[in-house]
């Protein structure tokens, strides 16, 4: 089995994640990334035909508020500068369809790298078609075509088999990255999976000890979707 990291461009945990695995994963480590996002109608009906679902709940504004303290200390711990975004009308396919098309085309690392900056370092709406244009456009890529790729139905189609992997995989947060047979969930185990492919382990005072008891399985927990 390859080396899996499931990432979401909601999750500020998952931001965090993924400039840690750019630091920190050995070259030689073959990584498979997969976009993990909240199905717009659409995508949830070509669940619902596969008899599948999306394991996603709404948070308590007590654990909303919680996560913004967590991330900001996080981030400061971790020499990152963030600006927390405000979504208005959010629509996640714009920007993880959008990895696909990038993705198809070649430039899917620079796409991640600007649309995570664009959200959590700048603050923008990358539900917005024309933030993705530009971040494409940046990154060397259609910037149309990359935005756009959410009305295109054979990228709909890809995303629905991303989609149902989730569901078949039991992937329940993000991060979640899995190597063999050991999964790992959440920023608090990322060390562990750092480890396990040989790569080097990160160092911050805020986070939780990987000598410590694993983490309670509850869905939204500050280490999940975010």
């Amino acid at each position: 089995m390859r080396n899996v990291y499931y990432f979401s461009f909601r999750s500020p945990y998952s931001w965090l994640a993924t400039r840690l695995v750019q630091r920190n994963l050995p070259q030689n480590v073959d990584l498979e990334w997969v976009p993990f996002w909240e199905p717009d109608s659409e995508s949830v009906e070509a669940l619902m035909a596969q008899k599948a679902e999306f394991p996603y709940q709404k948070m308590t504004d007590a654990k909303h508020r919680y996560i913004l303290q967590d991330v900001r200390r996080l981030a400061r711990d971790l020499g990152f500068e963030m600006r927390w975004p405000v979504d208005e009308a959010p629509h996640w396919e714009v920007a993880h369809l959008g990895y696909i098309k990038a993705r198809q085309l070649g430039g899917e690392r620079a796409y991640v790298d600007g649309v995570y900056r664009a959200r959590w370092e700048q603050g923008r709406n990358i539900s917005d078609p024309t933030v993705i244009a530009d971040v494409a456009n940046e990154a060397g890529l259609d910037g149309q075509a990359v935005a756009f790729a959410y009305r295109d139905p054979a990228v709909r189609n890809e995303g629905i088999e991303c989609l149902l992997r989730i569901y078949r995989n039991d992937i329940f947060g993000v991060p979640y990255f899995m190597h063999k047979r050991d999964r790992f969930w959440g920023l608090d185990r990322l060390n562990l999976f750092l480890r396990s492919v040989g790569g080097q382990p990160y160092a911050s005072t805020d986070l939780v000890s990987d000598n410590q008891p694993g983490a309670i399985y509850e869905f939204d927990h500050a280490g999940g979707c975010g």
